[in-house]
């Protein structure tokens, strides 16, 4: 079946692709767990698709794909999945059907549009007058589209809108009153995509949606027999995502605001006053996890909880004839009354934390966060693991196929199977290895004469080997730094020395600055965290990939040191199982922009000697794809410049 899909298409069968269709079949008629790890030009989407859909038309059930991105959404529902489906219709009883579901949130919601106007000019005194007056024009724009709009899908709207525009026209699954009560439910837009996914072969989902779906009492994604995980490798940081929930003074103020338009006796006052109490509260601790809550902090949030459900109760008290007199009245109460729900539920679970006096030994983590540009501050609860969460919720209940371009960190699938909650004994694993041969494509160069990254920024040692790195390479660098202040520093330092163009993360988007950098050849592109993992540019113009220093997550993070010392706690390697881990995912997923296509050929150097000098760096290095190494700064030159000369 993969044989003749792949030919029906146009392509060529590869050796891992075909060996990872065979055990992605296996695993779906076994009834195995399966993690794969599949390289960059495995075909692996395919590898999975065909025997998804045959498991499907055998079953009569839905297989779930579920990807950490917007971008391989696009590519299996726009390219991948139309093209499938036609290549095997003629070989099977009847066309395969696919749909694809997004959170609620990335649908317009009738509802809320019929009210933007009222919901924008309360929140406005929350912003400054320009941010007002942009956010006007933007709603305003939002309402137009409605009217025009066949699906109502954020990705759909031709010119984008801010993030806090969206959120004037758009509702969260808590926030949503059900196609029933809702007055627009007839024509919701997000209920139209979920009954299209309600009875097909395959639904393409989001990390996110999988993460509420299988946590949640709700049942959101179609009824399904398998789930095919891809993006694998994003798996823990997405749904880690969904489950936190936050507190803010500004979400309270919001809530205020909206509350005083539906007779809450006054009450909003008193909400008010406490969300400035809260944030002066907060003014007074320093950033960071809060391993005990003190007696004034404990106290406020219980009163300001008392407060929301007061006022809760109150609104959600409705007048006899509200719902048929004014529909969207009565829609907004219901919604806010379910807002209101969601905020008294955070608060619970703050205080939950601390309740038995010993929050190490909680399943939840509390920290303060500080925005460092505005002074915001915000509360915030995350689990401090998701392993059992989804061991109970996910690997019991269906058969789930993982993979990624790196899941073997160190060599094995063990870290990452922990990480996800794998049940022992219920899964197998396989690495299908890469059509490329890294050996003989590429070479890792680990700068182990350079001084150990400090926090001062980058040393003028470091500079200086950058500077002669690019020069050897023609440009064609990709810079992979570890925090937006050294992208920074390299740029200012390097552009006056160079005679190529260094283009910046933050100087444009980042789909702008990317098509540049593919497009001049000798061009240079530094950034941060989003180009570790979202670069494609085959090709000479990335022959050399620069880590500035081994990616170690920040030793103030409050969600990361709690887990180290759950681990240290449990008499194993917290350092080992979370910061090595952590910095070995993303060493190879940034190694992995150097090879995208059989021909490409390059270096990827790290800057940083503990790659060569620790004892993990061996961990790392197992982690990444098995290139020809050396630690010879003339060699690797030598290499560049000859690569320059043969083009």
């Amino acid at each position: 079946m993969l044989s003749s899909a792949v030919e029906a298409l146009g392509g060529t069968r590869r050796d891992g692709q075909i060996r990872m269709a065979g055990a992605v079949t296996k695993a779906l008629d076994s009834q195995r767990h399966l993690a794969v790890q599949a390289g960059t030009g495995t075909g692996k989407s395919l590898a999975y698709l065909v025997p998804a859909i045959r498991h499907a038309h055998n079953t009569g059930s839905t297989v779930v794909v579920s990807t950490a991105t917007l971008a391989l959404q696009r590519q299996l529902v726009q390219r991948d999945l139309p093209r499938l489906v036609d290549a095997l219709e003629p070989i099977m009883q009847r066309k395969p059907t696919f749909a694809i579901m997004k959170g609620r949130s990335n649908y317009l919601c009738l509802n809320k549009v019929a009210r933007a106007g009222s919901l924008a000019e309360a929140e406005s005194g929350l912003f400054e007058e320009t941010e007002a007056t942009g956010l006007g024009a933007q709603v305003a724009r939002l309402y137009d589209w409605a009217d025009e709009t066949d699906t109502g899908d954020r990705e759909d709207l031709d010119r984008g809108v801010s993030d806090l525009a969206w959120r004037q026209v758009s509702v969260t699954a808590n926030e949503c009153l059900g196609a029933t009560r809702c007055p627009h439910g007839a024509n919701c837009f997000a209920e139209a995509a979920r009954h299209a996914a309600a009875q097909v072969d395959v639904v393409v989902t989001n990390h996110a949606l999988l993460a509420i779906d299988a946590v949640s009492q709700a049942t959101i994604l179609p009824e399904h027999s398998a789930v095919i995980i891809d993006e694998a490798h994003e798996l823990d940081g997405r749904i880690t995502s969904v489950s936190t929930a936050e507190l803010t003074a500004r979400g309270l103020k919001m809530a205020a605001n909206r509350v005083k338009a539906l007779g809450s006796n006054g009450k909003e006052t008193r909400l008010s006053e406490q969300a400035d109490e809260f944030n002066i509260l907060l003014d007074e601790y320093s950033p960071g996890r809060w391993v005990d809550l003190p007696d004034d902090a404990k106290s406020q949030l219980s009163s300001l909880a008392n407060t929301v459900e007061d006022i809760k109760s109150t609104i959600s008290r409705a007048p006899d004839n509200e719902q048929a007199q004014d529909p969207e009245k009565y829609a907004e109460r219901q919604n806010l009354t379910n807002h209101l729900g969601s905020i008294v539920e955070t608060v619970a679970r703050l205080l939950d934390v601390f309740a038995t006096g010993d929050p190490a030994a909680h399943e939840d983590v509390v920290w303060l966060d500080r925005d460092s540009r505005n002074g915001a501050n915000t509360l915030a609860v995350a689990p401090l693991s998701i392993s059992e969460m989804l061991h109970d919720n996910l690997f019991a209940e269906q058969t789930v196929v993982l993979t990624s371009a790196t899941l073997a960190l160190g060599g094995r699938f063990d870290a990452m199977a922990a990480q996800w909650g794998l049940p022992q004994g219920t899964w197998d694993s396989l690495d299908v290895g890469t059509p490329f041969d890294p050996a003989k494509s590429g070479i890792l160069y680990t700068a182990a004469g350079l001084p150990q990254p400090g926090r001062d920024g980058l040393a003028p040692a470091t500079l200086d080997e950058l500077r002669q790195l690019i020069t050897a390479a023609g440009g064609r660098t990709l810079g992979l730094f570890s925090s937006r202040r050294a992208a920074q520093q390299a740029a200012e330092e390097l552009r006056p020395k160079l005679p190529f163009e260094v283009f910046l993360q933050g100087e444009d988007s980042i789909g702008a600055l990317v098509d540049k950098f593919s497009k001049q050849e000798n061009s240079c592109l530094f950034g941060t965290l989003t180009l570790w993992q979202g670069v494609d540019v085959p090709g000479p113009a990335c022959s050399l990939v620069v880590i500035d220093r081994i990616p170690f997550p920040r030793p103030d993070s409050p969600l990361m040191q709690a887990r180290t010392e759950a681990a240290k706690a449990a008499g194993r390697n917290g350092f080992m199982e979370v910061s090595a881990t952590h910095a070995a995912l993303l060493m190879a997923q940034g190694a992995g922009r150097l090879l995208r296509a059989t021909n490409d050929r390059g270096v990827v150097a790290v800057l940083d000697p503990r790659l060569e000098t620790k004892r993990y760096g061996g961990f790392l290095r197992a982690s990444m794809p098995p290139f020809w190494s050396t630690t010879r700064l003339e060699t690797v030159l030598g290499a560049l410049r000859r690569l320059v000369d043969s083009r």
